[in-house]
């Protein structure tokens, strides 16, 4: 996820100069010198990563340029902010603002699609609607982002493109969980294989999430398989590799005639906390 999080800033807090030269036909434009230095002075802010002076920046832009062509990315940024600070009610409030404002970010689409998903529970009442309304979310920035053209001028073809396979990796990541939880396990599978083997860089929360699914599908030797790969890669986290060491000791004494795993166990819920941007 820290990852994930650091593509987003690359794509989204670039220099407003290079922002404006990417694709002249459709780039954002400020419309007075007024509205530029608003602009300027949020993705100064952060570069600097100062959450508290994106969301202060960004307010004033929005409530003084309310025509501005930056406000689904500012919007954007804001929910960045936020989540910075740990505020999920709003982290949440100003992503849904700029999906609105622009339903292909996204950037926006993965932050709403991660936090329904991983924000829902067992037991939720209107659990199948929270769901639901996730899965929609993911698939909505997988379309996005296929159709999406290099946003930054500074990257490399190649950057681009892997850039692409990560960002998509989050979203059938997304579709996996909330597979997950639904108890399709062949169906988690699949997509979560599809978050692994489709990423330039898999991240092992993904992978971790891999070999829950097939514990739970009763695909032992599959899952001792994913577990230990997990808790070989130099990168894993100690917090996944404890989560794949349990899954690792379920799978073995299921397959050694022990207890069966628990099919109703909820799939692991691994938040990776966002790290302070580069």
């Amino acid at each position: 996820m820290k990852r994930v999080i650091r593509i987003l800033f690359a794509v989204s807090a670039i220099s407003v100069t290079a922002l404006i030269a990417q694709q002249p036909k459709k780039a954002p434009m400020p419309k007075s010198q007024a509205e530029l230095q608003a602009v300027q002075a949020v993705f100064t802010a952060a570069q600097s990563n100062n959450p508290d002076g994106v969301i202060t920046a960004s307010e004033n832009l929005l409530s003084k340029f309310k025509d501005t062509d930056f406000k689904d990315i500012v919007l954007f940024m804001e929910a960045q902010s936020y989540q910075q600070k740990g505020d999920k009610e709003k982290m949440q409030i100003y992503a849904e603002r700029a999906l609105t404002a622009n339903p292909n970010s996204y950037q926006a689409a993965l932050m709403l699609a991660d936090l329904t998903v991983q924000g829902t529970r067992e037991h939720d009442l209107d659990r199948d609607d929270k769901l639901a309304k996730g899965e929609k979310y993911a698939n909505q920035a997988i379309t996005a982002i296929a159709a999406t053209e290099k946003p930054n001028p500074q990257l490399t073809d190649q950057q681009w493109a892997d850039f692409k396979k990560d960002l998509t990796a989050q979203g059938h990541d997304a579709l996996g969980m909330a597979a997950l939880d639904r108890k399709e396990y062949d169906k988690a599978i699949t997509e979560l294989k599809m978050a692994t083997e489709g990423a330039a860089h898999p991240e092992p929360a993904f992978e971790v999430r891999l070999a829950s699914a097939y514990q739970q599908a009763g695909k032992n030797d599959e899952a001792i398989a994913e577990a230990e790969k997990v808790m070989n890669e130099a990168q894993t986290p100690a917090q996944i590799k404890s989560v794949a060491q349990s899954i690792r000791a379920s799978a073995v004494l299921a397959k050694n005639g022990g207890k069966a795993p628990s099919q109703n166990a909820a799939p692991p819920q691994v938040e990776i906390k966002p790290q302070p941007q580069q």
